[in-house]
């Protein structure tokens, strides 16, 4: 039996936005938000895609989006590689979330909770290394009160701080995170799992058995966009860091002969060299990672929509870092052509 991977944005939302997932998400988001509490009884799974209202507002696609019973609106995003600006999407979509509750002429009072719900295959918060679940929310700055409308939440799972073995896992709080993070790497459900109906059945939504060819096809187009986006950032930092230790050396020499002519040469060029290797090295990363993400963007643009010309090749080229990171997600949903020219549009216009 092999399972498909909870962490793709395929699988999470076949597992948890499906229109038989209800059962799923309440006892999911019980034990994320509420420590396994029944506080969520009834949901509504809607349309995870929030388009703009306003023209040049970015459209926001995410996971899964579900209405509590208390019109509480709770957004869920499951994010695996480590983009530029993650943390900032996800102030964007919540906020955009919460302001577009509301139509013209309505009033304020209108207005229901949102919970921004991020799940990461990374660390976002280096500092704190034993916390798997953090959760903000609006505090005055010094005496750390609540604001009166504390409407936006944010919360977030980090997996890998998740470092329980199998039969350390006791809370359902816990079972669902490992769920989530070691479902992809399980050939069968496990005893300790298995106990709780709702994860029995999302583990039967998981069982790669039950896919049709198009739902493979589409899973196996996004494993292989992780895999090549992974493997373009390891080459850029090793190519970045070759480049940036000669460039450095070069660079460090100079500097150090200007430096030595007031404080000694030798003494000069040694501290002017190591801080031209720890420029350059920076320097040379971040342009390798900037040309392999765009090498890796034109290799899937061509495998999703065909050859594209050189005029969109020329405005692609033209894309800052945060941009090309975009576009290597977005792009899964592209279907032709025209839906790329849509997007340059309002990204670079």
């Amino acid at each position: 039996m092999h399972f498909i991977d909870p962490k793709t944005d395929f699988a999470f939302k076949k597992i948890f936005g499906s229109p038989e997932s209800k059962g799923i998400l309440i006892s999911f988001l019980n034990a994320l938000l509420y420590g396994g509490q029944p506080i969520i009884e009834d949901l509504e799974i809607i349309d995870p895609y929030v388009a703009a209202q306003i023209f040049g507002i970015k459209d926001s696609y995410l996971d899964v989006k579900a209405k509590l019973k208390d019109g509480t609106m709770v957004i869920i995003e499951m994010q695996v590689l480590n983009v530029p600006a993650f943390g900032k999407r996800v102030i964007y979509n919540a906020a955009k979330t919460y302001s577009l509750q509301l139509k013209k002429g309505d009033l304020y009072q209108r207005l229901k909770r949102v919970i921004a719900l991020s799940i990461t295959d990374f660390e976002m918060f280096k500092d704190q290394p034993d916390e798997v679940i953090s959760r903000f929310v609006f505090k005055e700055r010094t005496r750390l009160f609540d604001y009166p409308n504390n409407e936006i939440e944010l919360v977030f799972i980090e997996l890998p701080k998740l470092k329980k073995k199998l039969t350390e896992i006791e809370t359902i709080t816990d079972k669902w995170i490992y769920f989530i993070k070691n479902t992809g790497s399980l050939e069968s459900v496990p005893e300790t799992m298995g106990t709780i109906p709702e994860i029995l059945m999302a583990f039967e939504i998981a069982n790669e058995s039950n896919l049709s060819i198009e739902e493979f096809d589409a899973l196996q187009n996004e494993l292989f966009f992780i895999e090549d986006h992974q493997g373009m950032i390891a080459m850029a930092v090793n190519q970045g860091m070759q480049q940036g230790m000669q460039q450095g050396i070069q660079e460090g020499m100079q500097q150090g002969i200007q430096e030595g002519m007031q404080q000694g040469i030798q003494e000069g060029m040694q501290q002017g060299i190591q801080q031209g290797i720890q420029q350059g090295i920076q320097q040379g990363i971040q342009q390798g990672i900037q040309q392999g993400e765009l090498v890796l963007i034109m290799r899937l643009l061509t495998r999703r929509i065909g050859a594209v010309g050189t005029e969109i090749e020329s405005r692609i080229q033209q894309l800052s870092t945060d941009q090309l990171a975009q576009l290597g997600e977005d792009l899964l949903e592209f279907t032709n052509a025209n839906d790329l020219m849509a997007w340059l549009q309002i990204h670079q216009d």
